[in-house]
């Protein structure tokens, strides 16, 4: 019966061990820089970004550079929205938007609308109308924004509908056209979940420009080449830049392929050192046979694999 045990601390001398350096592929160089707001968007995310039809209208500016959040996904935070990075899914489709209408919604006054004409009956049974559903339509409908998940309601002197991705707010001291806005979700999600209030400073240009990470180069090597039939294992992650420096807080997965068919999955992060490390405990494996481990790391919307191995002697 196996048995695991999650990010045990490593303290080994790393670079007297040798090792091949895995395959890396940075999935975009491209950067911009806001100095509206003094971050950076890159990679997927920028990819991401871009693709809107109006990403200020949609999305807001940058008010993080991509980060570890509290809930341990890998995300950057927009004014209206966070956009989380999953490694795992293929080229130009690793963005997703956080639901931060469902996760921050809390029930207000109703506003209760009986002319149902000018509205559109959603599977969550709720009415989209007028302004409002001019708005949704013409900005990516539920692809963009989910479906309602609250009707018409009056928050903080507003009248708002809560979807699952956002929130429309009716202004109407703006201009005809204008006046339905954005929530500033994004914002409000930050504090909700008690982020740390210094991914906010701005980072200035030259940071974001001369200390960019292009690419992630990623070796990994176990602590016991060869094992008997039980024991404990552990391995360890080197991750560097394109001039090998240490890549602290990037996220990786070890997949160990055990000789029955079924892999286990554990994951880890890197330290300010690069360095990660990840150890787990086996039993009654047949002798002979060759355990494979595959790591993947991402890192900023780069993302890098490796692989090694240990083989069961006896």
């Amino acid at each position: 019966m196996r048995t695991v045990r999650h990010f045990v601390a490593a303290i080994v001398v790393l670079a007297l061990v040798p090792a091949s350096w895995g395959s890396s592929q940075a999935q975009s160089a491209e950067a911009r820089y806001f100095p509206e707001t003094g971050h950076t968007v890159r990679g997927d995310f920028l990819q991401f970004y871009q693709g809107a039809k109006d990403p200020i209208l949609l999305y807001g500016y940058p008010i993080t550079e991509q980060m570890t959040s509290r809930d341990g996904k890998t995300v950057q935070y927009f004014q209206r929205a966070r956009f989380e990075l999953r490694a795992e899914q293929s080229d130009g489709q690793r963005v997703f938007l956080t639901p931060l209408g469902q996760n921050s919604y809390r029930p207000g006054g109703q506003l209760n609308i009986d002319n149902s004409s000018g509205c559109q009956l959603f599977p969550t049974g709720y009415r989209v109308c007028f302004a409002f559903l001019d708005f949704y339509n013409a900005n990516g409908g539920a692809a963009q924004f989910g479906n309602p998940i609250s009707p018409f309601e009056f928050h903080d002197h507003l009248i708002v509908q809560y979807f699952e991705r956002t929130r429309f707010e009716w202004r109407a001291d703006r201009p005809e056209g204008q006046r339905v806005v954005l929530t500033d979700l994004g914002r409000l999600y930050f504090d909700q979940l008690g982020e740390d209030k210094a991914h906010l400073s701005p980072v200035e240009i030259l940071d974001a420009t001369i200390n960019s990470v292009l690419s992630i180069r990623v070796r990994a090597f176990v602590s016991k080449p060869v094992m008997p039939s039980s024991g404990q294992q552990a391995v360890f992650i080197i991750v560097q830049s394109q001039t090998l420096q240490a890549v602290s807080g990037a996220t990786g997965r070890v997949t160990i392929r055990w000789p029955d068919g079924n892999p286990e999955e554990y994951f880890f992060m890197t330290n300010g050192a690069g360095l990660g490390s990840v150890s787990f405990s086996f039993s009654d494996q047949e002798p002979g046979s060759l355990v494979p481990i595959d790591i993947a790391v991402t890192y900023q919307g780069l993302a890098g694999t490796t692989k090694t191995s240990f083989r069961i002697w006896f």
